[in-house]
């Protein structure tokens, strides 16, 4: 059974993952640079000639092509560069094997990661809108402070999975050389499309102002400051002539990751999450609550795979987890942990829905505490503890609903996910 205070999977919240083998990693620019302009020779044999010339002789000249690249790839592997992929050559950074070539596995906890993602797949059309457009639409529904809760949640996370989904396809993928860890950043791609489109069928439903709640992050401080505390940590690696391969450049990709996964998926969606799934729990919203707690499901095995991959790059690079860089991790946990508990105070100027801004505060404390674990940090609140423990029963993946209320909360396709 999972539980909220098991949200993450047991080998990311106790230590690093220790059964993979050790690669020694790359990590000057002379050999990069080395490794780059011979495949760049070796790429330069195999171009296809594009060539121009007379309609008529068009046929010929492409024939002739062809034949100088099926010659030259011949070529290219008797000289070795075509050799099979050992799986002790992979690595997650500064990898110099066939990124293309999928197996063997190396990190079969991906490969599972990215089987899971796909079994757990959903739609946002799928959930039933209706009660929560009636609750909206009726002026004693709510009470104001609840629907400033809504709002500010969906203002939030309508552009925060936007900026995760951007940073991945613009930034990570290009730097993490595993073509298994790639596969599944391309399945939570996906997802954070999937959650983007479910944060606007929401809006859309409930007849909220689209451009005033997707303009949130810019306008709201609460949500601004969070926003704009993520972006910091992409603007180095959206160089298009960032490289990794140094010590240094290797840091800020791994500053990147803690930030991202730590921290933005890992700290920021706590307060927001908790507050609209209390109002489910209270039988109001049903549907949005229902659609953040999918969402939930999937963020947990993003936080998880972010673990694991920081954790892995931890191993195979020992020389970039000094101390100067500990310290630097555990700083951005601690200021991600302030800026959600400023937006818990701005949401939450009175108590609401069961909670207020001091329970929320000893709670992001509480979570604080378990991102730094997980990473191979001490703790920096050791009293800290989960004043929701209601959250555990909603967080239950096997509970059942009434078919004919709701879709069954267990809802999967292409296979049986198991969570114990």
């Amino acid at each position: 059974m999972l539980s909220w205070d098991e949200f993450e999977t047991p080998e990311s919240a106790k230590k690093p993952p220790e059964q993979e083998k050790q690669v020694a990693p790359v990590t000057t620019t002379e050999v990069k640079e080395e490794k780059t302009e011979e495949a760049y020779k070796e790429q330069s044999k195999i171009n296809v000639s594009l060539e121009t010339g007379p309609v008529s002789s068009r046929l010929e000249r492409a024939k002739k092509a062809v034949e100088k690249f099926d010659l030259a790839l011949g070529e290219a592997a008797l000289a070795g560069s075509g050799s099979r992929v050992n799986v002790d050559e992979k690595a997650m950074i500064n990898c110099s094997a066939d990124v293309n070539q999928l197996v063997p596995f190396k990190y079969d906890w991906a490969w599972q990661k990215y089987l899971d993602g796909c079994a757990n797949h959903w739609m946002p059309q799928e959930v039933n809108m209706t009660g929560d457009i009636a609750l909206w639409k009726s002026e004693e529904g709510l009470s104001e402070d609840e629907r400033k809760i809504v709002m500010r949640s969906l203002g939030f996370f309508s552009t925060a999975d936007s900026l995760v989904a951007n940073n991945l396809v613009l930034s990570v993928y290009k730097h993490l050389t595993n073509p298994e860890c790639r596969q599944y950043l391309l399945r939570q791609s996906f997802e954070e499309a999937i959650h983007t489109h479910a944060y606007q069928y929401v809006i859309q439903s409930l007849g909220m102002d689209e451009a005033e709640l997707f303009n949130m992050y810019r306008e709201v401080p609460s949500v601004a400051r969070k926003a704009s505390w993520a972006l910091e940590f992409t603007k180095e690696l959206d160089d298009p002539h960032f490289q990794t391969g140094t010590v240094e450049q290797d840091k800020k990709l791994l500053r990147n990751l803690i930030g991202f996964y730590c921290v933005l998926e890992g700290m920021f969606f706590y307060c927001g999450f908790t507050q609209i799934l209390s109002m489910g729990r209270r039988n109001k919203m049903n549907g949005t609550a229902e659609q953040f707690q999918y969402i939930l499901r999937d963020e947990s095995m993003h936080l998880n795979f972010g673990i694991d991959v920081i954790n892995q790059i931890k191993l195979e690079n020992p020389q970039l987890w000094d101390e100067e860089m500990q310290d630097q991790a555990a700083g951005m946990i601690l200021q991600g942990m302030q800026l959600e508990i400023e937006y818990a105070r701005d949401t939450m100027p009175r108590g609401v829905l069961g909670m207020n801004a001091s329970m929320m505060e000893e709670y992001l404390n509480y979570i604080a505490n378990r991102r730094l674990v997980q990473i191979g940090l001490p703790e920096e609140f050791p009293n800290a503890e989960n004043p929701f423990p209601w959250m555990s029963e909603i967080m239950d993946l096997r509970k059942e609903k009434n078919f004919f209320e709701t879709r069954v909360i267990e809802y999967q396709t292409g296979g049986a996910l198991t969570w114990d």
